[in-house]
């Protein structure tokens, strides 16, 4: 996968990191999209030092000049891009336990900013240079709590689960990607949603009994789809189904 480019937002750790890593060692050139300019350039130099083409990008996501530079910054120097993995979210939540009675409107606006309107930001503004690949691949990294029919179920592992701002971020983030896959099911781009199940990682203070590595394989299987894999799913971890990978309901 030589003379491929990939751009990961929110790169420099957890499953972000390791989804470079990872697009690194399948020969693509990764692009290490960053906030802050320190962790970014030490995340580059660490995907370097372990044989990757990694290359440092300022990137935040909730700015819409920083957003267009990128774009800019990719025509100018690789002329495409191949795999675009919108990483990057946060997690936020109001009181003890994040019910809807205690969400309030400021949170979901903060929260929405990252998981759902920098999505779209960086795919519209990068999805020209995605046209211009043979094989365009974007990945949307979402969850299992997106799923309403998951969160729903009475039987499931989630039931008990009633935060509302992340949740519903996915299931926006979710509804993007069916979307996004129906505008482009006429072209090269696949576009998925990608679960990488419950990672340990500092979004949920390390907390998960996944990897980082095995929720990047997630986001790596759907950003190296052959030409007659899917689009428009979410795929990923199947805790409800005793481990291992498939489709999930949206």
């Amino acid at each position: 996968m030589t003379n491929m480019t990939a751009l990961i937002t929110g790169a420099n750790k957890g499953i972000g990191f390791a989804t470079a890593r990872q697009l690194g060692a399948l020969g693509m050139t990764v692009l290490v999209g960053a906030r802050e300019a320190e962790r970014g350039r030490a995340a580059e130099r660490a995907l370097r030092d372990g044989g990757a083409d990694a290359v440092f990008v300022p990137l935040d996501i909730t700015d819409a000049e920083s957003v267009q530079t990128t774009a800019t910054f990719v025509q100018t120097e690789y002329g495409r891009l191949d795999v675009l993995v919108n990483n990057a979210g946060i997690v936020l939540a109001d009181g003890t336990r994040g019910l809807p009675s205690e969400t309030t409107v400021a949170t979901m606006r903060r929260l929405y900013e990252t998981n759902v309107f920098g999505v779209v930001a960086v795919t519209n503004a990068l999805l020209p240079l995605l046209h211009r690949a043979p094989a365009g691949r974007i990945v949307n990294v979402s969850s299992e709590v997106g799923s309403i029919a998951v969160m729903t179920d009475p039987a499931g592992a989630l039931f008990e689960l009633t935060s509302v701002p992340y949740p519903s971020s996915k299931a926006a983030l979710n509804m993007l990607t069916a979307m996004y896959a129906k505008e482009l099911r006429d072209t090269g781009i696949k576009v998925n949603a990608a679960n990488p199940g419950y990672c340990a990682t500092d979004l949920n203070g390390n907390n998960g009994f996944r990897t980082a590595e095995q929720g990047a394989e997630v986001s790596v299987h759907l950003a190296t789809l052959p030409a007659d894999g899917p689009s428009g799913l979410l795929w990923g971890f199947q805790m409800d189904a005793g481990g291992g990978y498939g489709v999930l309901p949206w």
